[in-house]
């Protein structure tokens, strides 16, 4: 795992006042590692707490130890059985809140349910209810990281702090890329363009964007009820582009299905690519994305921690894992000692 920070994030950390407690709201071992990596920063124990399922598959939460008049701050890795995730980060503010808690930070770095976020015909925007259901729960700060739509944040009536993982992704792109001076930043769609144009500018390197999708679904045909209007292709269309010899660096913030990310490492490689990465936040890898890349003309995928993925790690040697325990601890320091959070935000693209 990379796991070294930008050097100025490394210099800003210092141990928290009192009064802070740190839980873990999930019992698989990724989360785990995680909190433990946060708490290790922060110079704290992890809090005590219990959350295990009942027979009757009911989600239990047991606080171990006195929260009242704290600052608790509940981390969240979202796990494959997704809807489970949700019950126990609930619960447990729930929880910490009827137990007096000062304030119930969540620390969710991938928040789930983010790419149902515009209505679609007879849909509805359930990232939007479940904000509602977080604040009403009792949440009154949200630290997340990479939102696939910024706008999420307007759903919440609570602050909102998205991180963003890029300077560890172009860190590791700089020390672990050898000639990455001969890549070229690729965007496998437009939508995925201005995240593309900002990692260039910062790297100093040429952007290619490929354009044309696969048409959508009947069912998702555009009858004015979509918000905003769905933008449709005719059909797939590859650029007339050619990179002889030359290194791809795909980007974008999410990788699930990976069809999308394999018709680009194709088009890639006939175009002259040498080598094909593929960089992303959040690495869902779903069903058969190990395999898929196992086989594919992909060189590696690099994702962050922000999801568990060491099961997919372990069918396909390809993936590797960025830590970004830092800054989601630099961040959980400077809200419980009321400082500002602009550092973390310094060198942001606007576009990331």
């Amino acid at each position: 795992m990379f796991c070294v920070a930008p050097p100025e994030l490394e210099a800003t950390m210092n141990v928290t006042k009192g009064g802070l407690v740190l839980f873990s709201a999930n019992s698989n071992s990724s989360c785990m590692e995680l909190s433990k990596k946060i708490a290790e920063r922060l110079g704290v124990e992890m809090g005590k707490v219990q959350v295990y399922q009942e027979p009757d598959r009911e989600t239990r939460v047991q606080i171990q130890e006195s929260v009242r008049g704290k600052d608790v701050f509940i981390i969240q890795t979202v796990s494959k059985d997704v809807n489970t995730t949700i019950m126990e980060l609930l619960i447990m503010v729930y929880a910490c809140k009827t137990s007096c808690a000062k304030s119930v930070t969540g620390v969710i770095p991938y928040f789930p349910y983010s790419k149902q976020c515009k209505m679609r015909k007879r849909g509805s925007i359930v990232s939007k209810l479940l904000a509602s259901m977080m604040c009403k729960a009792g949440l009154t700060h949200l630290i997340t990281m990479d939102l696939h739509q910024k706008e999420i944040q307007g759903f919440f009536n609570i602050p909102v702090d998205n991180l963003r993982a890029s300077p560890f992704l172009l860190q590791y792109i700089q020390e672990e890329i050898p000639d990455y001076r001969n890549a070229v930043i690729v965007a496998k769609s437009p939508a995925s363009a201005k995240r593309a144009q900002s990692f260039a500018e910062r790297l100093r390197l040429g952007i290619a964007v490929i354009h044309g999708e696969a048409q959508d679904a009947e069912s998702d045909l555009v009858d004015g009820r979509h918000s905003p209007p769905m933008v449709r292709s005719a059909a797939a269309i590859h650029p007339s582009l050619e990179i002889p010899r030359r290194i791809a660096i795909i980007v974008d913030d999410i990788i699930d299905d990976v069809d999308s990310f394999l018709a680009a490492a194709e088009t890639l490689k006939e175009r002259g690519a040498y080598k094909i990465f593929v960089m992303a936040t959040h690495g869902l890898l779903s069903s058969d994305a190990p395999r898929l890349i196992e086989e594919s003309a992909i060189d590696e995928v690099v994702v962050t921690n922000t999801i568990p993925h060491e099961i997919q790690k372990l069918q396909c040697p390809k993936i590797k894992t960025v830590d970004i325990s830092m800054i989601l601890s630099e961040a959980i320091r400077r809200i419980h000692n009321g400082e500002s959070m602009s550092y973390l935000f310094r060198n942001i693209g606007v576009d990331d």
